[in-house]
C-alpha cells in the first residue's frame, strides 16, 4: 500500500508565492517520477512539472520560470515551489508518482488527494 499526501495549498494573491509538499509512504521500492498536475473548474487535468529519479525536470510552458520542482530522495518527497503567482494558476493540485513497489515488485501510479490553490487579482 502506498499514500501520497499533499500540503502547502491555500489562497494568495497575484505576485505572492507558495510551497507545495508532496510525500510518498508505504510499500516502496524505488521512486522512479515524481511530478504535480493540475485541474481547473472546467478543464482537463494538465502537467504542470516533473522530476525524474535522475533529477531531471519538465515544465508546461505557462509556468516555466516561475515554478520550480524539487525532490529530496532520502524523505521520498517532492516539491514545488511556486513564485510570481497568477490567477491562472487558480486550480486543484494533485501529485502523481511512478514507483515500483517492494511486494509485488512491479510499477505503480499513484495520486494524492490534491490541494487547493486559489490567488486572487
Amino acid at each position: 500500500q502506498v499514500q501520497l499526501v499533499e500540503s502547502g495549498g491555500g489562497l494568495v494573491q497575484a505576485g505572492e508565492s507558495l510551497r507545495l509538499s508532496c510525500a510518498a509512504s508505504g510499500s516502496i521500492f524505488i521512486i522512479n517520477v515524481m511530478g504535480w498536475y493540475r485541474q481547473a473548474p472546467g478543464k482537463q487535468r494538465e502537467l504542470v512539472a516533473n522530476i525524474v529519479s535522475g533529477g531531471s525536470t519538465n515544465y508546461v510552458d505557462s509556468v516555466r520560470g516561475r515554478f520550480t520542482i524539487s525532490r529530496d530522495n532520502a524523505k521520498n518527497t517532492v516539491y514545488l515551489q511556486m513564485n510570481s503567482l497568477k490567477p491562472e494558476d487558480t486550480a486543484v493540485y494533485y501529485c502523481k508518482s511512478t514507483l515500483v513497489t517492494l511486494y509485488p515488485r512491479t510499477t505503480a501510479v499513484y495520486w494524492g488527494q490534491g490541494t487547493q490553490v486559489t490567488v486572487s487579482s
